[in-house]
């Protein structure tokens, strides 16, 4: 059945939609994934970074706002699982899970984030000399390679944009949803990212920073107007 806004709020409380294991976290927590009924052409990912929780939450309200199948977009609601239980944003290990990807070596093994976007860079992470260290890193990328995606959707937050190294109607289409701009850049280095990775390996990857916005009013403003999007994204071929 083709996805469509669920007119039924008393089916929106739980995840109508079957979930697959595709690995486990460091402190042991599976690693689930929505698969497509179809191919696979979009994979979205959120919760990588465990101090963004928001991005679990919208996703997974956006999507229990549908019924119907995705037929061809695989999603991810949680990559950090232990971050999003713990409230940090590496993994169980202290690893920042997007610096923690097979691309060039850094000579520093530690990776900084800041506490909020005005504050400095003041919270220590690993990276890691060796790539991946982590186990929710292997298994992200052998899910990738399994599946083979043209186009993955990573959301963070909160810097409200949609960086991405091209422009082209997904892009639009998230800028329209969200109100905020394209940037071709996000403005500092991300090495041993998920979206370095993906150029490394010819994959599209869009990343979708949210807005700075308490839970429930991300919800309110553009709840209904994400669904929308996620079903034109999982169509859009």
């Amino acid at each position: 059945m083709a996805l469509k806004i669920n007119a039924q709020p008393t089916k929106r409380g739980i995840l109508s939609h079957p979930l697959k294991i595709y690995g486990k976290s460091t402190l042991g927590a599976n690693l689930y994934y929505l698969p497509p009924i179809l191919e696979c052409k979009n994979l979205i990912i959120a919760g990588i970074h465990g101090e963004e929780p928001e991005t679990t939450f919208l996703l997974s309200r956006a999507v229990r706002l549908l019924e119907g199948d995705f037929l061809h977009t695989a999603i991810i609601f949680s990559a950090n699982p232990d971050g999003i239980t713990l409230g940090t944003r590496g993994n169980g290990n202290g690893v920042d899970l997007n610096r923690n990807f097979p691309t060039q070596e850094l000579k520093d093994p530690w990776v900084y984030s800041r506490s909020t976007l005005e504050s400095t860079r003041d919270t220590a992470l690993f990276h890691q000399k060796k790539f991946p260290t982590e186990v929710e890193t292997e298994a992200l990328i052998t899910l990738i390679n399994e599946l083979k995606p043209t186009t993955i959707l990573s959301i963070h937050a909160p810097l409200g944009c949609v960086d991405a190294p091209f422009y082209n109607k997904t892009v639009k289409a998230l800028e329209e949803t969200f109100q905020i701009p394209w940037v071709k850049d996000i403005g500092y280095p991300t090495p041993k990212s998920l979206g370095t990775w993906c150029k490394m390996n010819s994959i599209h990857c869009i990343t979708l920073e949210l807005p700075r916005m308490a839970l429930e009013a991300l919800f309110n403003r553009f709840g209904e107007s994400f669904a929308q999007f996620l079903i034109y994204f999982d169509s859009s071929f």
